[in-house]
């Protein structure tokens, strides 16, 4: 064989496993970002779990706490702007300021939510009304699966950015259109939002 078609098979052999070198790091880039895709609708559901629970949460006050308006006022106000951030994030899971956005609105929820429940401790009528302890007991165990998937996205976003930012695949990752890091969902205030809202009642 002549030396000219060695060095073309060997180009050719370089060539193929480079391509399919690219091709395996596209592949697990894809895998790794649909993972985290996935679970942010899984935080979705549970945030609109979460926000349809509210306006019955506020109605079921209401009759108990009426000149408490303004407490009122803000939970609904706070739940408006925390589904406007959870559409924009769910648009696209991957746009840093929409994911820091719904955790700052997030943040807002969860102490307009608080201080409703710390209000309610002074009516007992309230406390013991059956159809405030459901709602308290579907919000905590909303709260409880919002946690977890919420653990499960930032578990996904964390391997997505190892695998992107290693060597090689950061070689490639910008791209193919993998440039940008995902953002982790992290409330601005971590201690309020594991030990709130307290819904004991």
């Amino acid at each position: 064989m002549n030396s000219a078609i060695v060095v073309l098979i060997v180009i050719g052999v370089i060539a193929i496993l480079v391509i399919a070198w690219a091709i395996g790091i596209y592949n697990q880039l894809v895998r790794l970002r649909n993972r985290y895709k996935n679970s942010f609708a899984q935080i979705e559901v549970q945030l609109k779990r979460r926000y349809d629970l509210i306006p019955n949460l506020v109605e079921t006050v209401k009759g108990y706490i009426k000149h408490e308006r303004e407490t009122l006022e803000a939970v609904i106000q706070a739940r408006n702007q925390a589904v406007g951030g959870l559409q924009r994030a769910a648009a696209d899971p991957g746009n840093a300021e929409a994911i820091k956005g719904l955790g700052g609105m997030e943040t807002v929820l969860t102490g307009a939510i608080g201080r409703l429940f710390a209000l309610a401790e002074a009516y007992p009528d309230l406390k013991a009304n059956q159809n405030m302890m459901q709602l308290s007991e579907e919000l905590t165990s909303t709260e409880n699966k919002v946690a977890f998937a919420r653990q499960a996205f930032n578990d996904s976003v964390m391997n997505y950015n190892t695998y992107k930012q290693s060597f090689p695949p950061i070689i490639l990752a910008g791209m193919f259109g993998h440039g940008q890091d995902a953002a982790l969902l992290e409330y601005e205030d971590r201690q309020a939002i594991q030990a709130a809202p307290k819904v004991s009642f």
